[in-house]
Order: C-alpha cells, then structure tokens, then sequence
C-alpha cells in the first residue's frame, strides 16, 4: 500500500501541430520570385579551386565530364600502364627490326662469299 495515495501517473500531453518555420509557403508565387530570383538555378560550389554543379542528381565539374575522382585516379592508372606497355613493345619493335638487319646483312654476305667460291672453282676447271 502506498504512503501517498495512488502511485505516480502523470497526464498525457496532447500532440503538438507540425509548425514550419519557413513563411515561405505564405508567399504568392510573385513574391516568391522577387524574394528568390526569377531562375533558382542548379547549385554549384567551388572546392579547391575545382567548380562543381550539381545537376541531374550528381556533383558534375564544371570543366566538363561527370568522372568521379575514383574513376579518374583509375584511368590515369590505366593510362600509366598503356603507355609502359606501349613503350616496350616500341623496344621489341626496334630489337627485332636490328635482329632482322643484321640477319639480312649475313645472309647477303654468305650469298656473296659463295657466288665468289662458285665463280673461283669454276676458273680452277
């Protein structure tokens, strides 16, 4: 049995109007206009002295393309690893073309050595 009577059982409050604090939803639409600017426009920011507009639901640069960093961290990867492969195939390239020079220029002077040994033999007859 309690001291003071019933146990504690406080009143229940009544719920509160969702109140905007933006009277903007008051305003006619030409006072909207005044207040805001005709063209609301697409949001842009500048960070790190790279523009950024915002439109169609991604941050886009202003320099043109919508490449993510990420994306263009990977692409210049993949351009670093093109180009070295690039560069030593032009090596192979090159290697092969002076394997076949000098492999040309042996042949040349075996088929002369002999022409020259056929022609002596025949003098010899």
């Amino acid at each position: 049995m309690p001291l003071f009577g019933n146990t504690f059982s406080p009143k229940k409050t009544p719920p509160r109007k969702s109140v905007s604090l933006s009277n903007l939803h008051t305003l006619d639409r030409s006072t909207k206009e005044i207040e805001l600017g005709l063209e609301y426009g697409a949001p842009v920011m500048n960070i790190g002295g790279q523009s950024l507009k915002f439109e169609e639901g991604q941050w886009i640069a202003e320099s043109g393309g919508n490449i993510s960093g990420k994306e263009m961290q990977r692409l210049k990867k993949r351009n670093l690893q093109l180009e070295e492969e690039n560069n030593l195939l032009r090596l192979k390239v090159d290697l092969l073309l002076d394997m076949l020079s000098e492999t040309t220029a042996e042949s040349h002077l075996l088929e002369k050595e002999l022409e020259e040994l056929k022609n002596h033999s025949r003098r010899k007859k």
